[in-house]
């Protein structure tokens, strides 16, 4: 599974691969029931901790995204389109909280930014 790390993001390592391994489920690049790495060969493909690899899939876990068997492993939980919708509506509002603060320190109003956005949301063909 590719992957990428860096020492560099201020992100701390989990979070990196939770978001990583959360895009590609719900991108529908891995699917439901397909086997994840072990814990143990992604820590080592990644060359961190499988302490951290066990708290990433722990949150994908918590998140209904995968599910864990003892002895068998993890794989990829299925997911409703409802569970789907809900997933990409809270990472537009996350996305659309960090432009939110972008743009109050810009000095933007309310009024400035929804004219940004749907000049950006039309650009882009959506």
């Amino acid at each position: 599974m590719d992957i990428i790390v860096s020492n560099m993001d201020s992100t701390p390592i989990y979070e990196q691969i939770t978001r990583q391994i959360k895009a590609k489920i719900l991108g529908g690049e891995l699917q439901p029931g397909e086997a994840l790495p072990s814990m143990r060969l992604l820590a080592k493909e990644l060359r961190i901790s499988v302490i951290t690899t066990k708290r990433a899939y722990e949150e994908l876990e918590r998140e209904g995204l995968i599910t864990s068997q003892t002895g068998r492993g993890s794989f990829v939980a299925p997911v409703s389109s409802e569970r789907l919708r809900e997933a990409q509506l809270r990472t537009v509002e996350d996305h659309l909280t960090d432009a939110v603060q972008a743009a109050r320190l810009a000095g933007l109003s309310a009024d400035e930014f929804a004219e940004l956005a749907r000049t950006l949301f039309e650009e882009e063909g959506l």
